[in-house]
């Protein structure tokens, strides 16, 4: 991305000072629950779906999600069926909950708000800013509504559209709010005058509707961005193998990742919304496995988008097709097919019973040791599948992040890796 111009630096300021209560008040960071979508703790749970249902339907949004991002370059490629992870929190006064898809790969963060036509079913409660007394809407000619791409006016107001991959829409009020996150300390952490999409018309095509997305990415209004200052442009989080196990994202120097085992890599700019990284080779055992440039990164850098929404991992034909050899050959099972028909390395073992290579991905600066857990998925009875696929974008997906700790640094630009159990944080 090109520099940063002087009127997106004023608007990161302002955004900044918005929240300089929290600065005070949270100089030692914070911590927040995120809820897998198949946690019994999430509305989206189905209690009648087996975990081979879940797996499978996670396996079918990562692809879906990988054509929808290859489809399309605007900033949201996100669908509403690609929800992995969820994030609880409040907007208004008095504070109002709602769970947003917590996401990485999306820089505005909207809600179904009441009055909308058309909504969608979504399976909590809806916003009405009617009925809170701090909510109030942007005019067209504030600075904030100018940051944002595609902004129109209506009125006086200030009106945001987001569009879908999978043709899911959503339009409204971009907004000033009060958004309230509970921390894991029991305390809740009020952030003022937050930019929120107050969502009026929306049109999802999905089943198990969560309110809305809390962008995670870059971009002016993104949470992260807008949080600014208060959190030293520093977030990361820790994905629990377990869906009935919470998972953490923390903010601030809660979120610093160090010691023994941590690596950093440089993060990239690419884009206005995807955290690229460089990723150089993939080993398994002896066999290495190089990544080149791709058509559109003619110097290999920033290669790969690293990705909470996205539960596979993606990666450019000819390097899966290595890499799938590679582990292939390691492995000294019977070669089965996925019932799916959706991921074409699988092999007749139970989980348990695999013994997988360790696979380590080489990125710039820093070597990721994946396990089985980062690799493997079993997707029937006693067969396991290799959860890589070829596709023309090459994604690091939130299953090869299990256990460990991601932190991002926006301010060094860097990402950190350090393996942690992130079912005991």
């Amino acid at each position: 991305m090109t520099t940063m111009s002087l009127s997106s630096t004023l608007v990161l300021i302002l955004l900044s000072l918005h929240s300089v209560s929290s600065l005070d008040a949270h100089k030692d960071g914070f911590s927040v629950e995120i809820i897998h979508r198949d946690s019994s703790k999430s509305p989206l749970h189905r209690p009648t779906e087996t975990q081979f249902q879940r797996v499978t339907n996670a396996v079918s949004r990562s692809i879906n999600r990988a054509n929808h991002f290859n489809q399309n370059t605007p900033r949201a490629n996100l669908t509403q069926n690609d929800v992995e992870y969820l994030l609880s929190y409040s907007v208004g006064t008095p504070p109002f909950q709602v769970y947003g898809i917590a996401d990485t790969g999306s820089d505005i963060t909207w809600l179904q708000c009441k009055p909308c036509k058309p909504c969608y079913n979504q399976t909590s409660p809806m916003f009405d800013p009617s009925k809170s007394s701090t909510y109030r809407t942007l005019s067209y000619s504030s600075k904030i509504c100018k940051s944002v791409k595609g902004t129109t006016k209506d009125g006086d107001h200030c009106e945001y559209t987001i569009s879908y991959g999978d043709g899911s829409k959503s339009q409204g009020d971009l907004s000033e709010e009060i958004l309230t996150l509970d921390s894991t300390n029991g305390s809740s952490i009020k952030f003022p005058r937050t930019v929120i999409g107050c969502g009026r018309r929306n049109n999802v095509s999905s089943e198990g509707k969560a309110s809305g997305v809390v962008g995670l990415g870059r971009g002016p209004v993104s949470l992260i961005s807008q949080l600014g200052s208060s959190i030293g442009g520093k977030f990361s989080y820790c994905l629990s193998p377990t869906s009935d196990t919470s998972s953490r994202l923390n903010f601030g120097d809660a979120a610093v990742v160090s010691g023994k085992g941590t690596v950093s890599t440089p993060i990239f700019s690419r884009g206005p919304v995807f955290y690229y990284l460089t990723l150089e080779a993939f080993s398994v055992g002896n066999k290495r496995i190089k990544l080149g440039s791709s058509s559109s990164e003619s110097d290999g850098e920033g290669n790969i988008i690293i990705d909470s929404g996205t539960t596979l991992t993606l990666l450019p034909d000819d390097v899966y097709s290595k890499l799938e050899s590679a582990v292939a050959h390691e492995v000294k099972l019977k070669r089965v097919k996925d019932p799916s028909k959706q991921l074409s390395l699988c092999f007749e073992s139970s989980f348990h019973d695999l013994k997988a290579p360790v696979i380590v991905a080489h990125f710039r600066g820093a070597d990721v040791k994946l396990n089985a857990i980062n690799t493997f998925v079993e997707v029937d009875e006693r067969v396991v599948c290799f959860a890589f696929v070829p596709s023309n974008l090459a994604i690091f997906g939130n299953l090869a992040q299990m256990n460990l700790l991601v932190g991002y640094d926006l301010e060094k630009k860097r990402v950190s890796f350090k393996p942690t159990d992130c079912t005991n944080q």
